[in-house]
């Protein structure tokens, strides 16, 4: 029992030690604590900086998607097509009624004709025509003389056989009025490119045509024969070789692989709309050139 008692009895030199070992103990205990807290706030307070950041970026973001305004540049209203007309806020049937007018060989001369042949809003026609830019033998015509006109329009009475643009020589395209040796040969190179025309509207996208020399292309010229067209398969081809069509580019055939692998191929014109980086403006002459 004695023995047993010994081991609770300390000496002050005992004592001193074991409230010295107690007394590190809470100390050590109490900085832990408070290290600890203190890197935690750190770490919220760095968490919380970084999310105002990203938080400060969105909002900037929404403002200026709140405040953006689409730039218009002038343009000639004769020559809106479905996508540009989509873009300005025309409905379907008004523009439906353009191209109508147009097919006939005719030309919208003025704002308020315009909006007679499209039947468009005051509202839509006060936003957009001041942006209209007409040729300028429109604006001179009523001083013009005839030399002052164009050719193509001096020879309107002339009747004209269409041929197929196709098989358009490079003569037969220097003789189209704005349209010189140069141009000749990149419409020329072009067809090689594609194997031919499918519709008249690509000239719309061969930079350097004016729309003048467009209107005397669409009375000389027609596509009649497909033959030598040769279609791609954009369900098989790789991403390679689909870079190599004219209208894609290396980074929308990557996109196109990955949109038919997700979506079990690609069906129709509506699901080339969902690619991202496609040229709306020429998707229904893409579609010309693709088998589904």
């Amino acid at each position: 029992m004695n023995k047993i008692k010994s081991y609770f009895l300390f000496s002050r030199e005992h004592r001193s030690g074991i409230f010295l070992l107690f007394g590190i103990i809470v100390f050590v205990q109490l900085s832990y604590f408070f290290l600890k807290n203190q890197l935690v706030s750190n770490e919220n307070h760095t968490e919380d900086k970084a999310w105002l950041l990203v938080q400060n970026e969105i909002d900037s973001l929404k403002h200026i998607q709140a405040t953006k305004k689409d730039t218009i540049y002038p343009f000639n209203p004769n020559y809106i097509t479905d996508y540009k007309g989509y873009k300005l806020g025309m409905s379907i049937q008004e523009i439906d009624r353009l191209h109508a007018y147009r097919k006939k060989g005719k030309f919208v001369n003025s704002a308020k004709e315009f909006q007679e042949i499209t039947q468009v809003s005051n509202a839509f026609l006060s936003k957009v025509s001041p942006y209209f830019k007409f040729p300028d033998w429109v604006k001179n015509k009523g001083a013009a003389t005839s030399e002052k006109f164009p050719k193509y329009l001096a020879k309107e009475k002339e009747k004209i056989v269409q041929k197929d643009i196709n098989f358009a020589s490079r003569e037969d395209l220097i003789a189209v009025y704005g349209i010189g040796e140069k141009l000749a040969d990149k419409i020329l190179l072009e067809k090689e490119k594609l194997g031919g025309f499918v519709s008249m509207e690509q000239f719309q996208f061969i930079w350097g045509i004016s729309p003048e020399a467009i209107a005397d292309l669409e009375k000389r010229f027609a596509v009649k024969n497909s033959i030598g067209i040769k279609k791609i398969a954009i369900n098989d081809l790789s991403q390679k070789e689909l870079a190599k069509f004219p209208y894609f580019n290396y980074s929308i055939a990557k996109e196109i692989i990955i949109y038919r692998t997700m979506n079990n191929g690609i069906k129709n014109v509506d699901d080339l709309t969902k690619i991202k980086g496609m040229p709306n403006e020429k998707i229904k002459i893409i579609a010309l050139y693709l088998n589904f």
